[in-house]
């Protein structure tokens, strides 16, 4: 089967610093770095490094080929991408302290730009069996999610960047949707906790995951792996991306969240986003260490 990506691509400037500025503040960088990210190509990567077969819907600016090139590295296809000449590529400042907390400003580019007919064609292609992903940096969600859902796909909406109006939206037609716990929170004041929906994702950073099943009302708790983070920001795009591909794959609700959880761990202890993102055989090989530290123990 297939995953298919409306997701948003940007170019990360990443800055490392002591502390994180205050208002009116001017502070010095430690580092600075220019990666791969935006939450969809990061689950995308994330998504493919599992083992998934991922089809990227989304737009760049006319240049940035090295963008295309290190997604197709990931083992993402980006036949579908469009190259916008009146736009730029999106991008993010994103600034990381010491203890690796961090705070992050984007600006959408093309990602606000697709063509709704490129779109159309680029999911074309979607049926039974397959999985959209989507996340709130992009335009055209609602039309996406309900091309996929009238098709026999299955819809997993990362409402993120949190805005209860785009939730409202696509929610008729989300199949999954996955949330961290201070949206959690937000969407059960405006909508109730009985949500329209086949399952709901919470991660909560450093506490693990967790995933209600909103069919029989059963909660499946992952509790994280201890790791010491350099750099949190991906971290629940690498959840997500992960968790896709294990339902892609057939797995339970249980194994991919677990599969999910070790990406992720693995993911922070890096500097970087999309580039930071596990493949399979190193999740694969980090579960068998902590299990075998388990037995030891």
């Amino acid at each position: 089967m297939t995953i298919y990506n409306l997701g948003s691509i940007n170019i990360d400037h990443v800055y490392r610093l002591a502390e994180l500025p205050r208002a009116g503040e001017t502070i010095h960088a430690l580092d600075h770095a220019l990666g791969l990210g935006g939450k969809g190509a990061n689950q995308s990567v994330a998504a493919a490094r599992a083992g998934a077969r991922v089809v990227h819907l989304g737009a760049t600016g006319p240049a940035d080929d090295w963008v295309h090139d290190r997604l197709a590295m990931a083992g993402v296809e980006t036949g579908a991408i469009a190259r916008l000449p009146d736009h730029v590529t999106g991008h993010a400042i994103i600034l990381i302290d010491r203890t690796a907390e961090n705070c992050i400003v984007v600006h959408g580019g093309a990602n606000v730009a697709l063509p709704p007919e490129v779109l159309a064609r680029g999911l074309s292609g979607i049926g039974p069996g397959d999985i959209l992903l989507a996340q709130n940096e992009t335009s055209l969600q609602l039309q996406a999610a309900a091309q996929a859902r009238a098709a026999g796909a299955r819809v997993i909406y990362s409402a993120a960047p949190f805005d209860l109006a785009a939730l409202r939206l696509v929610l008729p037609h989300v199949s999954i949707l996955a949330v961290n716990a201070g949206e959690a929170r937000q969407t059960f004041a405006a909508l109730g906790e009985d949500l329209p929906i086949e399952g709901l994702l919470i991660t909560k950073g450093a506490e693990g995951a967790e995933y209600r099943d909103m069919a029989t009302g059963s909660v499946l708790r992952q509790p994280a792996f201890a790791v010491k983070a350099v750099d949190t920001t991906g971290a629940g795009d690498c959840f997500a991306g992960w968790f896709a591909a294990g339902l892609d794959r057939g797995e339970d609700a249980a194994t991919a969240l677990r599969h999910a959880a070790a990406a992720a761990a693995i993911q922070v202890t890096r500097p970087g986003a999309g580039d930071a993102m596990p493949d399979r055989a190193e999740v694969m090989a980090f579960l068998a260490a902590q299990a075998q530290a388990k037995d030891g123990a």
